[in-house]
């Protein structure tokens, strides 16, 4: 079938679009569509999720028609390591990416920010491995991952980046759609002043929110918070912002039915950590680990699952409803999908905090279905850190105003001691606010030793980077503080050549060579666990198998490894050239 468009282009001549269409990987079978709608700072403050104050009613639509679960925690209370874990199927400490953040930098952050985190080699974005199954991947908002994105992870990721500019309406796609309209910063009355506040260019700012909707006076306040106006504000605008981003969520549900998609999509809507408030986002309490995660696979029966569920395992349970059986190096296990199931149930789940911009901490918990231990590895330290960015939060001010006039509750004034127990040790099935620390009671010393030595299993078997100093670990990454360069790819023909060079293959500074008739290339990279990607006279693709040239073509190519330098682009023009009959 394929004989007659290579013979014309062949006698006439391609265009660079027509020639890369005869550059070919294995073809794939079937698989389903997968939608990420992902919120920022939210806890599971949604209708489907029993929060009477909620206005959501698409996500409390795709909840009834999906699997809601209910015990879902993040690996960290704040965005880019948490991100990190999702990305990659690994704990963040497990990486090097505990430290928020590595890439940007923050407002005083101390050295040796910003740099580029370098996972082990054998690490790979989870979305490589569905390109090399064929999807089209795309990612519309942040990216966040504490290494600089590379070109491998994503066939687009950017603010256009939507399932509808796949090349062809039959392939699979993976689309996310990250919204920012719950992010902390969306709180904040005044924008303007907040960036002043922090030394930041007011331009920067977003808009100031919109006149409430929501009643101040309907909100629930949790008992670590003073019951004032301002706090009340705070929480009702979470609300409005929820609100809001529930009406994003449903255009991308209509856009699936406008194309028809909706009867082999499987949809996700998840937050990326707890609530963007004081004493939720950044922290390892329930509050700033516990989200909202609702998946609807299209023909299932309602369904609500309490087991425990780690962010470790968004990135497992993709793959397998791709049919990819997750690498082993993922610490997560597939919830669904042909691999569901391909490890344990969780017995315990972990998070750690680390630094947060200019301000040095080392926290780490774990937690099964009823308690929570938390080990503070700087009880010299106040719980309530110097944060520039954290601090403007009204609810924050106003805690810090009436602290000073000793007009907190002895509940709300644990949080704001200057000291910290080493152990904090809670039942959060009687307690879910986390606020009468058990590690000192003798009742529950069984308790407390059982999770103690949980943790420090886990911290030995993940390889916790935060035993370390971070100058010593990004010593180990960009040795004398110089980044890593990837070296070039080669290109290696699977044939002899008539003219050019050897059959040895193209190294890295050839023009390349002339060949009988179609042939494979092979792509390889002298750095250990680089990726490859490639181009033909279109789009930068994924190299992950060799590759057929049927038509006279030049390749170029480049080289990643995560957190290192790309290599040079390198190119070869492959000539096919067949010889004359006699």
């Amino acid at each position: 079938m394929r004989f007659w468009p290579l013979l014309l282009c062949l006698v006439l001549g391609c265009t660079t679009a027509d020639r890369d269409a005869f550059v070919t990987q294995p073809p794939v079978p079937d698989r389903p569509n997968i939608v990420w709608i992902s919120a920022e700072d939210m806890g599971p403050r949604l209708g489907s999720y029993g929060d009477y104050i909620a206005r959501t009613p698409n996500l409390d639509v795709l909840a009834a028609q999906g699997t809601r679960y209910t015990r879902v925690f993040t690996t960290a209370g704040v965005c880019s390591p948490s991100r990190a874990a999702i990305i990659t199927g690994m704990h963040q400490v497990s990486l090097g990416a505990q430290h928020m953040r590595t890439l940007s930098g923050a407002p005083f952050a101390p050295e040796p920010a910003p740099y580029s985190v370098v996972p082990p080699h054998y690490v790979k974005t989870f979305t490589e491995y569905l390109r090399a199954a064929g999807y089209y991947t795309t990612n519309n908002g942040k990216e966040d991952y504490q290494f600089e994105t590379p070109a491998t992870a994503w066939d687009e990721s950017s603010s256009n980046a939507h399932w509808r500019n796949r090349p062809h309406a039959d392939q699979p796609f993976f689309a996310v759609f990250n919204f920012l309209t719950t992010h902390e910063s969306r709180i904040w009355p005044d924008p303007q002043a907040a960036f002043r506040a922090m030394g930041l260019p007011e331009a920067l700012a977003h808009a100031a929110p919109d006149p409430l909707v929501t009643d101040p006076a309907a909100v629930e306040v949790p008992p670590y918070y003073p019951d004032t106006p301002v706090v009340r504000r705070d929480i009702a605008q979470h609300y409005d912002n929820i609100n809001r981003m529930d009406a994003q969520a449903g255009r991308i549900l209509r856009q699936l039915e406008e194309d028809g998609l909706l009867e082999n999509t499987v949809v996700f809507f998840w937050s990326d950590h707890g609530d963007g408030l004081p004493r939720h986002k950044r922290w390892v309490y329930d509050s700033g680990l516990h989200v909202p995660l609702i998946i609807h696979v299209p023909g299932q029966s309602p369904a609500v699952d309490d087991q425990l569920v780690s962010f470790l395992d968004l990135a497992p349970t993709v793959l397998s409803l791709a049919g990819v059986e997750p690498p082993a190096h993922m610490q997560g296990r597939a919830l669904l999908g042909a691999y569901a199931d391909n490890k344990p149930t969780h017995t315990y789940l972990f998070a750690a905090r680390d630094r947060f911009d200019e301000q040095y901490d080392m926290v780490r918990a774990a937690r099964d279905h009823r308690y929570k231990y938390i080990r503070n590895y700087r009880p010299e330290k106040p719980y309530v850190l110097w944060m520039a960015y954290a601090n403007v939060m009204p609810t924050m001010q106003e805690l810090f105003r009436l602290n000073q006039e000793g007009r907190l509750d002895s509940v709300q004034a644990l949080w704001m001691r200057s000291k910290r127990p080493v152990h904090e040790l809670y039942d959060v099935q009687e307690d879910p606010h986390e606020t009468r620390n058990l590690a000192y009671d003798p009742a529950h010393q069984d308790i407390l030793v059982r999770m103690q030595r949980a943790l420090d299993s886990w911290m030995t078997a993940s390889g916790d980077y935060g035993l370390s100093s971070e100058l010593d670990m990004v010593e180990s990454m960009w040795p004398g503080g110089v980044q890593p360069k990837t070296q070039p790819v080669a290109i290696i023909p699977r044939a002899t050549m008539r003219t050019g060079l050897t059959a040895e293959g193209l190294n890295p500074t050839a023009s390349g060579g002339t060949f009988d008739a179609p042939i494979e290339l092979e792509m390889y990279s002298p750095t250990q666990g680089a990726s490859i990607t490639y181009s033909a006279g279109g789009p930068w693709r994924l190299y992950h198998a060799p590759i057929t040239v049927s038509v006279t073509t030049t390749i170029r190519a480049k080289a990643i490894r995560y957190g290192f330098e790309e290599s040079a682009v390198i190119e070869a023009l492959v000539a096919i050239n067949p010889p004359e009959s006699e």
